[in-house]
């Protein structure tokens, strides 16, 4: 493949030796190789490093290291993507989940998909499969996947799984990183701003294994993940660039989050959180109707 821009992969990790060599061996492995593996261990306090080190990867600062262990203070996912990717040497960014695996040809084929496009500032995906606790699940009709514009999709939840994403670096310029104060749902916050104004290209192929139900996803972590959401969507309505119809769409969204999240708080007695999320849906609901 001829005139094929860099790849620079980037893996955050946090206390995951048991996943972390399968991971990194998917990347070893494609066919089409990416110039850098960059992996941003977010303070594991297990023997993640011992590993990497046997793989081949080091915590030298050189430059043209092809495989660079980067350690940090625990800040979180968004944090050690963003270092990942502002030590990147590539045009395009790879970002793969220390839990998640590629088949053998996921950058080949995305890349030679996204040749057709004249590899413009687009954030690419591709079809996945999902490993839940070893067995394999059929996904839900709301999580298909799919290309364009998918702004409202991208409303209702995180349609884009970020380890099967190749996004073009000069994006981050333009739209900023991943928001390092979002505990979660960073993923979610970041593809929501792309959408306002971007189509994503999709690959309708496999090519991502993604392993689940395991007790240190975030999902399990923090109950009512859609608070997240909603902080995204209200730091989004300050975006100028929305249209009408994109403006009316998220105060509708945030409604019927606010409901989900209000029913939860009843049921949990939280008094509090329900007082400040009842609170909020009534606001959104006068300015729905003016």
């Amino acid at each position: 493949m001829n005139d094929i821009p860099r790849v620079s992969v980037i893996i955050p990790t946090f206390n995951r030796s048991h996943f972390i060599k399968n991971c990194i061996l998917s990347v070893k492995l494609q066919s089409l190789k990416p110039i850098e593996i960059i992996v941003v261990d977010d303070g594991s306090t297990d023997n993640t490093f011992s590993i990497l080190k046997n793989m081949g990867f080091s915590n030298s600062e050189d430059k043209d290291n092809e495989m660079k262990y980067i350690r940090t203070e625990n800040k979180g996912i968004s944090a050690a993507r963003n270092i990942g990717i502002k030590l990147s040497r590539g045009e395009f960014i790879a970002l793969l989940d220390s839990d998640d695996v590629w088949k053998r040809d996921k950058l080949k084929v995305q890349l030679s998909s996204l040749k057709d496009t004249g590899f413009k500032n687009m954030v690419s995906h591709t079809d996945e499969i999902w490993i839940k606790n070893g067995v394999r699940l059929n996904p839900q009709k709301k999580h298909l996947k799919r290309g364009g514009n998918i702004f409202k999709n991208c409303l209702k939840l995180c349609c884009v799984s970020p380890s099967s994403s190749l996004i073009n670096k000069n994006l981050f310029t333009e739209l900023g990183y991943f928001d390092e104060d979002l505990p979660a749902c960073e993923d979610y916050d970041f593809w929501l701003r792309y959408s306002v104004q971007n189509e994503f290209h999709y690959v309708e192929k496999p090519l991502l294994i993604k392993n689940g139900g395991h007790s240190d996803q975030l999902s399990k972590k923090y109950w009512g993940m859609d608070r997240f959401r909603v902080l995204s969507m209200e730091k989004l309505l300050k975006n100028d660039l929305l249209s009408e119809y994109q403006r009316n769409a998220i105060h509708n969204e945030l409604i019927f989050k606010l409901d989900i999240l209000i029913n939860g708080a009843r049921k949990r007695d939280n008094t509090s959180f329900f007082v400040e999320m009842s609170k909020k849906k009534y606001l959104y609901q006068c300015l729905q109707k003016d």
